[in-house]
C-alpha cells in the first residue's frame, strides 16, 4: 500500500506511516481478542511492532479521522496454527464502535487484502466466527472451511481480481 487513501473524511493508511496509532491498535485488538486468554498487552503490543517493518508483510492497516483511531486490519503469515500451509492472512479486524456500520470494516478488509496480493500472494486467507460469514461473503470473500479448530471458526478465500 502506498500513502495513505481517503474515503470521504476517513484516512486508510499503512502504520509505517502513522506508527503513533501503533498502541490503539495494540489495545484493541488486545481487548478483543488476547485479554480474554490471559495475555499481557505488551505481548500484542510487540506483535503490533512488527508491522513496523521494512518489509512488505506483516502489515497493519488503519483507519483514522485525523488523530482519532477508527479500526485496523492486518496482513500476516499466520492467523491459524490449525491450517500453517495457509499464508498470508487478513487478521485482526477491528473498527471502533462509534464508526461500526458506515463500510469502513469492508474497505480497511478490501485495503488489507490488496496489500497481500501486492506483496506476491495469489490467494489472501481469513477466519471468523460463523456469524460473521454473511458480512465477509458479501465482501467477495469464499467460504473454503467450516467448524475449523477449538474455536469453530469459518476460514475464507480471496482472489485478486
Amino acid at each position: 500500500m502506498r500513502g495513505p487513501v481517503t474515503d470521504g473524511n476517513i484516512v486508510i493508511s499503512d502504520l509505517r506511516a502513522v506508527p503513533h496509532f501503533a498502541d490503539a491498535i495494540a489495545d484493541r485488538v488486545w481487548r478483543a481478542w488476547w485479554k480474554p486468554k490471559g495475555f499481557p498487552l505488551e505481548h500484542v503490543a510487540g506483535l503490533v511492532r512488527e508491522n513496523l517493518g521494512s518489509g512488505p508483510l506483516p502489515l497493519a492497516i488503519v483507519a483514522h479521522r485525523g488523530s482519532t483511531f477508527v479500526g485496523t486490519a492486518s496482513v500476516i503469515a499466520s492467523d491459524m496454527e490449525e491450517r500453517p500451509q495457509y499464508t498470508p492472512w487478513v487478521a485482526a479486524v477491528w473498527v471502533d464502535p462509534a464508526f461500526r456500520r458506515q463500510g469502513i470494516g469492508g474497505t480497511i478488509v478490501g485495503h488489507a487484502a490488496r496489500a497481500a496480493f501486492a506483496a506476491g500472494a495469489d490467494t489472501a486467507y481469513l477466519c471468523a466466527v460463523p456469524a460473521k460469514s454473511a458480512f465477509y461473503q458479501g465482501l467477495g470473500w469464499s467460504l473454503h472451511e467450516q467448524d475449523v479448530g477449538d474455536h469453530r471458526l469459518d476460514v475464507f478465500t480471496l482472489k485478486p481480481i
